[in-house]
């Protein structure tokens, strides 16, 4: 079982920069893909970031791309999402989840999800 809580939400002005942080119960963190999600007001959830379990490998959308980095600390057994330069549009709950043999692209693999903690950006 594997417990994620996330952190680091809040309000910030466009342009401006937020740091969340994941951190994990898991017993072997360094096992887990992790992935950084997103659901805005009345829009489906997304995956905004990626990050393999070693760490060697990141994959971003198209829309957070050059703005977010997705890094982990495996031996704090946390990953973050650095988010720079801000939009509206980011605005939504942000989740981290952890799965076995996850990536970008397969997310049902992804079987461990925190409660989320709310992003707003003003414009």
């Amino acid at each position: 079982q594997v417990q994620l809580l996330e952190s680091g939400g809040g309000l910030v002005q466009a342009g401006g920069s937020l740091r969340l942080s994941c951190a994990a119960s898991a017993e072997v963190f360094e096992l887990y893909s992790m992935g950084w999600f997103r659901q805005a007001p009345g829009k489906e959830r997304e995956i905004a970031a990626f990050v393999s379990a070693s760490g060697t490998k990141t994959q971003y959308a198209d829309s957070v791309k050059g703005r977010f980095t997705i890094s982990r600390d495996n031996g704090k057994k946390t990953v973050y999402l650095q988010m720079n330069s801000l939009k509206s549009e980011d605005t939504a709950v942000y989740y981290c989840a952890a799965g076995l043999g996850a990536n970008f692209n397969l997310i049902r693999r992804y079987n461990y999800w925190g409660q989320g903690t709310q992003v707003t950006v003003l414009s």
